[in-house]
């Protein structure tokens, strides 16, 4: 079973809170072989998040315009940083084991590898060992119409680092060069890799790897700058982003620590990298590419309220139930009949669904006050039913409250007016 991604996990350790850097931005837009990323913000792949209702619902989640009365006489974000269609210029998949990929019959590798026409540009982020599997899993991912292949060179996971996967191969320079090789052999389309500063602090090979990632064709490389052994403890190394970028001349895209659009800002400010990736805050602040984009646009950036929360939570449900009943229904019609396993696996899609809201719920009320007393509803909550009668709930008991409140300050406010009249 795939272990989850949880924030509580990866919360970050006394982070650093940035100002506001003059005059530093998001670029607009760069490039990655003949993709244009626009703007240069980029999801981070992420194991049982990024899934394609997930992918969707920051696209969704990201869209931001400014109306005629806005900082921007007129003109929208989207228009003053090229972005066409929402504030994530670049979403990835979660890292996909290349040897599962390369063994599946092809009906079950469709839908692995599920996506939607309003999801380009997207990356297939393989993760694996061997070159020739690597390859023959690129090639597959490349037919599957993905715009960018990706090489995970970063999970820091004991099960994966013990398959010599993700930032297990850190150690093996020369292997990773033999992968290098293979895979760009084997595909046409941009191929980049995503890799931590080294295995520990004795052996950082961060800027080796980049140069011999540019050596061999490579389009871009990401740098979370942290080592396999810091997993997501103390801060984001980002001198060694600057070192990278330094070192070669395909696009550098940092990751690391980025929190809010200043962290951003700062990022692109300190280490001239040419995009931002962010990760463990989406899911808790799905808005985060939206701000990025308005701040770079207007210098400034809204943060959602109880309502936005609300719309958006409900309508991440809907898709993520969508999506179950699209996958149930195309199983039906493949079985003349519903077998006893088909019984089960779609039992199976319904607990995965319910567990998806508990998880998303937990995210997505951090930081509300109350918040607490909701997810402790939904933790203990047995369908999906109830999980949203709990957040429902909630809501409307929090929009009550503002009500009266804004009725206890007007009446005030009266009783103060006729003090004063007297």
């Amino acid at each position: 079973m795939k272990k989850r991604y949880t924030l509580e996990k990866k919360q970050w350790d006394e982070p650093v809170e940035h100002a506001m850097p003059v005059g530093a931005r998001v670029p607009a837009s760069f490039k990655i072989g003949e993709i244009v990323v626009a703007p240069a913000t980029v999801l981070a792949p992420m194991a049982g998040v990024t899934d394609t209702v997930f992918r969707r619902f920051i696209k969704n989640a990201s869209m931001y315009s400014v109306n005629s009365a806005g900082d921007n006489g007129g003109r929208s974000v989207e228009e003053l940083v090229t972005n066409q269609q929402s504030g994530c210029g670049l979403i990835m998949t979660e890292f996909t084991s290349a040897d599962g990929l390369s063994r599946m019959r092809e009906s079950k590798r469709k839908r692995y590898l599920t996506y939607y026409d309003d999801e380009h540009p997207i990356s297939a982020q393989l993760f694996g060992s061997n070159p020739a599997t690597l390859a023959d899993s690129a090639r597959i991912c490349q037919d599957a119409g993905f715009d960018i292949v990706d090489l995970n060179l970063g999970c820091p996971a004991k099960r994966v680092v013990a398959c010599n996967g993700g930032s297990g191969l850190l150690r093996d320079l020369p292997l990773i060069g033999e992968i290098f090789k293979a895979v760009r052999g084997a595909i046409t389309i941009p191929f980049t890799v995503k890799f931590r500063m080294g295995w520990n602090d004795h052996h950082i090979v961060c800027v080796e790897l980049a140069k011999m990632a540019e050596d061999c064709g490579l389009n871009a490389v990401a740098l979370h700058a942290r080592t396999r052994e810091d997993g997501y403890t103390g801060q984001a190394r980002w001198e060694w982003i600057a070192a990278v970028k330094d070192a070669v001349s395909i696009p550098v895209i940092g990751n690391g620590d980025v929190r809010t659009p200043e962290d951003a800002a700062a990022m692109v400010e300190k280490t001239g990298c040419d995009a931002v990736m962010i990760g463990r805050v989406a899911p808790a602040n799905p808005w985060i590419f939206r701000q990025i984009a308005q701040y770079t646009a207007t210098g400034r950036y809204d943060t959602p309220t109880d309502a936005d929360r609300y719309r958006m939570i409900r309508d991440y449900f809907q898709k993520m139930v969508e999506e179950i009943e699209l996958e149930n229904a195309t199983e039906a019609a493949r079985a003349e009949a519903i077998t006893a396993a088909g019984q089960v696996a779609r039992e199976k899609s319904v607990r995965d669904c319910v567990g998806k809201m508990k998880q998303f719920a937990a995210w997505f009320t951090h930081g509300v006050q109350g918040g607490g007393a909701l997810r402790k509803q939904i933790f203990e909550a047995k369908s999906g039913a109830r999980v949203l009668e709990a957040v429902d709930g909630f809501f409307t008991s929090r929009a009550e409250t503002h009500v009266a409140s804004e009725d206890e300050v007007m009446a005030a406010e009266l009783v103060t007016a006729g003090e004063y009249c007297d």
